[in-house]
């Protein structure tokens, strides 16, 4: 069972005691398998509650629809991760941020290849965000550019951020296309996508 996200704004209630961060849990868990198999416009909060086991009114007491459900998902991927990059960094030199950037887009095809429901629901909703200035690459930008300002030792600042969230948008792009026809993600555009945001990164890292 995945952790529960933190400080997730799209929670009506946050969790308090173990028993509902443990219910929240099986909730977001139900919904990741369910978006795998009958999709976002399928999904109900309904056929969600019988798959977690939990009364309808336990999905409510915590979302008020589908679509904030499902962004919390996207916020629990999130911060899952983080978490994975953390560790995969932390036996790279800090000097060696070409593989430091391996480490982030290999963490991210990994999840990409067998997290539940995170073909549909990576880092944000399907759905049109109905809050435009809280874009879920912005918030993948923003983790990533900490996470490895933390590893290189180095002050974030508005051109690195920039650079990254440039990276983030075209890799989301280019992951797309490598993934439409290969469920594992077709490898010559995986390779190039590396490539690329390898050689758009060294403006700011070299």
């Amino acid at each position: 069972m995945e952790p529960v996200p933190h400080a997730n704004t799209n929670l009506r209630r946050a969790p308090v005691q173990q028993r509902s961060a443990e219910r929240l849990a099986r909730i977001l868990d139900a919904c990741a398998e369910l978006l795998d198999e009958t999709g976002y416009e399928q999904l109900s909060t309904r056929a969600v509650a019988v798959r977690a086991e939990v009364p309808i009114g336990s999905v409510y007491r915590f979302f008020s629809n589908k679509r904030a459900m499902a962004d919390a998902l996207a916020r629990r991927n999130l911060d899952s991760y983080a978490e994975r990059i953390t560790v995969r960094l932390a036996p790279i030199p800090v000097t060696d941020w070409r593989n430091a950037i391996d480490a982030v887009l290999d963490e991210y095809l990994a999840m990409k290849r067998s997290v539940p429901g995170f073909a549909l629901v990576d880092f944000g909703a399907p759905a049109p965000d109905e809050d435009p200035a809280d874009d879920a690459n912005d918030r993948v930008a923003s983790r990533l550019t900490d996470l490895l300002c933390g590893h290189l030792g180095r002050a974030s600042d508005e051109d690195l951020l920039r650079t990254v969230l440039v990276c983030v948008e075209a890799t989301d792009a280019l992951l797309k296309l490598a993934f439409r026809t290969d469920p594992s993600g077709d490898r010559a555009i995986v390779a190039e996508t590396r490539l690329l945001i390898q050689a758009y990164l060294a403006r700011v890292l070299d």
